[in-house]
């Protein structure tokens, strides 16, 4: 028992030293100070890349736009690791393929929503890359140039091990367990944690932001899928090696050699510090997402679509969203509060804004989901709370299907903050 006793403080205190060394290796970033357009009274839609497609789908939605009183359009140019712009890196978007080369969906937008005074932000989907059901075909697209960058679940990190990553196979495995969580998994993601990753991912944003005239660039998909991911050898082997000359020989060996026969021997015994090193890597890649944008045009505002709950976001999407705000990685944040209960929404603006820092927000209201009276109250709720703006999400589900056909029309009155109309009697 007392050797017993021994073991477990010497363990303990083990993986305290491991924990203060990892935090001792975090990425460090510095305050940096907010665009100034990002504290604006922002009115803004997100779009899905759906209404890209052609140059008079762009016109509507921008004329729709500049009825309904927005004045920010947040378009979705890159959705599958595909590009709806001119794009020197990623292949042209499958769904443009019908339209002439020269067609450009994000020229057009900013053309058009600039001559209406509207401002434009490229919304980039960064760690999600394609969807699990139909793979990209495009031998240029990064799943089929470096399949060995993306994400692998803990249910296959084993089975994979083996399996070379540049045969179909390795990517069709990963593939199959993503369909099978199609509830909590979107399709699939590059890790964070290789720097060659990293990289490749800022050169789109370099690419992107400095060959167009934009106002802001927003990051979706800036996380994991959930804490079951990344156990790719080559993280794991990343993790080993960082958490390798803070663990004596004897720890060091004798994990190795429960590693031939659990690949997760690391992670399972410095939990802790394998959810910092995952939130650290993906930090490493905000920081460097904002440091291209910036770089390219100096100005332009950095906003990231959020979880609505730090602490969850945190834990669960391994996406530390509190620190890139207080550390100025994020001019904005822009929680992505979907729910239909009124306490909750309330709650959510609330609190997002406490958890905020020097950032701005901008609260993300599912309207998709919603009528157009309680759309109405969400957009009084932002406004009492004194937020700098509000999203509605999405101009496409709220201009088809089931939506009402004066969606816009019964909601502008508060969207722009006006009194409501009296009450005749």
């Amino acid at each position: 028992m007392l050797r017993h006793f021994r073991s477990v403080r010497v363990w303990g205190a083990v993986c305290l030293t491991v924990a203060l060394a990892l935090v001792a290796s975090r990425p460090v970033v510095t305050r940096a100070e907010p665009a100034d357009a990002a504290t604006d009274d922002v009115r803004g839609l997100w779009v899905l890349r759906s209404s890209l497609t052609s140059a008079r789908s762009i016109q509507q939605m921008v004329a729709t736009a500049e009825r309904a009183g927005f004045n920010t359009l947040l378009v979705q140019v890159r959705g599958r690791g595909d590009a709806y712009y001119d794009s020197r890196i990623e292949p042209r978007a499958l769904e443009l393929e019908d339209e002439a080369a020269t067609f450009d969906p994000l020229a057009l937008t900013l053309a058009t929503a600039h001559a209406a005074g509207i401002k434009v932000h490229a919304w980039v989907n960064v760690d999600l890359v394609s969807s699990a059901t139909l793979l990209p075909r495009a031998r240029t697209h990064v799943t089929a140039r470096h399949p060995e960058w993306l994400m692998v679940p803990r249910s296959i990190a084993g089975a994979l091990r083996s399996v070379p990553s540049d045969i179909p196979s390795y990517i069709g495995q990963i593939a199959r367990a993503a369909r099978a969580q199609s509830d909590q998994v979107e399709g699939l993601y590059l890790s964070p944690v290789l720097p060659a990753s990293r990289e490749y991912t800022a050169s789109v944003v370099t690419d992107l932001v400095g060959r167009y005239n934009l106002d802001g660039i927003h990051f979706d998909y800036l996380r994991y899928p959930n804490e079951q991911f990344d156990y790719s050898t080559a993280t794991l082997a990343a993790f080993r090696a960082d958490a390798m000359p803070i663990v004596t020989k004897d720890v060091r060996d004798r994990l190795d050699r429960q590693s031939t026969a659990n690949v997760a021997a690391w992670p399972d015994a410095l939990p802790d510090a394998w959810s910092q090193f995952r939130r650290d890597r993906l930090t490493r890649l905000a920081t460097a997402l904002r440091a291209a944008a910036r770089a390219a045009r100096p100005n332009i505002v950095v906003s990231a679509a959020v979880a609505p709950n730090a602490d969850d976001a945190r834990s669960g999407r391994l996406q530390d969203w509190r620190l890139w705000a207080r550390t100025g990685i994020v001019d904005v944040l822009c929680p992505m509060i979907y729910t239909a209960d009124p306490q909750e929404f309330t709650a959510a603006v609330t609190r997002v804004k406490g958890d905020s820092g020097p950032a701005a927000v901008w609260a993300g209201i599912g309207a998709y989901k919603l009528t157009p009276a309680r759309t109405t109250e969400n957009l009084r709720v932002v406004r009492r709370a004194g937020v700098a703006g509000v999203l509605l999400y999405s101009y496409d589900s709220l201009t088809s299907g089931d939506s009402a056909p004066n969606y816009f029309s019964l909601i502008r009155t508060a969207l722009l903050n006006q009194a409501p109309p009296p009450i005749e009697r």
